[in-house]
């Protein structure tokens, strides 16, 4: 899914009430916007495919790493 900031923030807040973790939420908002689909057309025109695809496993990594430790906090996840 391809989102800038902007539009990302509505779609975080209505998951966020209906009762999705904090975690998840933030997760979501951080992939949305850097592990996108033109990001990483551009990124790959600028950058090796050995490195491109580090970045996107260290990001994911990071992402994930992020939204279980907010949902941990929360009591989310126990």
């Amino acid at each position: 899914m391809y989102a800038d900031i902007f539009g990302a923030i509505p779609i975080a807040e209505v998951l966020f009430y209906k009762g999705a973790g904090l975690g998840t939420v933030i997760s979501f908002m951080m992939s949305v916007t850097a592990l996108s689909l033109p990001s990483i057309v551009l990124l790959k025109k600028v950058v090796k495919n050995k490195l491109l695809a580090i970045f996107i496993l260290i990001v994911t990594i990071g992402i994930m790493i992020i939204g279980l430790t907010f949902n941990i906090l929360q009591g989310t996840i126990i």
